[in-house]
């Protein structure tokens, strides 16, 4: 096998189950098995889907900001309680629980990189905004 540089920036890396990493085209799909790895150039709160939570119902999700600067809400768990903002400046990463709904918004164009199983993801429009 010959070794070669990815993008990043244009693949998403697969980590499957049977250990075999593969890099392929960057598709979101909520029912693929084993671990992805995903990186993205983000300019704005659009680019981040700001105005939708999401949830992994399969694993825990590490989020990492390479550079830039962006806020990390996790959605209440129970009613009446607050959502919580983790900062998370360029080198910085937050593991988000399995099944707690998070979002993410941008404090300046960012690079970011997250890892997760995507199967039973899902988005929920807010309707807090």
């Amino acid at each position: 096998m010959t070794v070669t540089p990815i993008d990043l920036f244009a693949s998403f890396i697969h980590l499957d189950e049977g250990g075999q990493v593969r890099a392929e085209q960057p598709v979101f799909e909520s029912e693929r098995e084993g671990w992805q790895l995903m990186t993205f150039h983000v300019e704005s709160d659009a680019d981040v889907h700001a105005d939708h939570w999401e949830v992994h119902t399969d694993a825990d999700e590490i989020v990492s900001c390479l550079s830039g600067g962006i806020r990390l809400h996790l959605r209440p768990e129970h009613p009446g309680q607050e959502a919580e903002e983790i900062a998370l400046p360029a080198g910085t990463a937050a593991i988000v629980p399995r099944g707690r709904w998070h979002r993410l918004a941008l404090d300046a164009p960012s690079d970011i990189m997250s890892v997760t199983v995507p199967r039973g993801s899902r988005l929920e429009k807010r309707t807090d905004a």
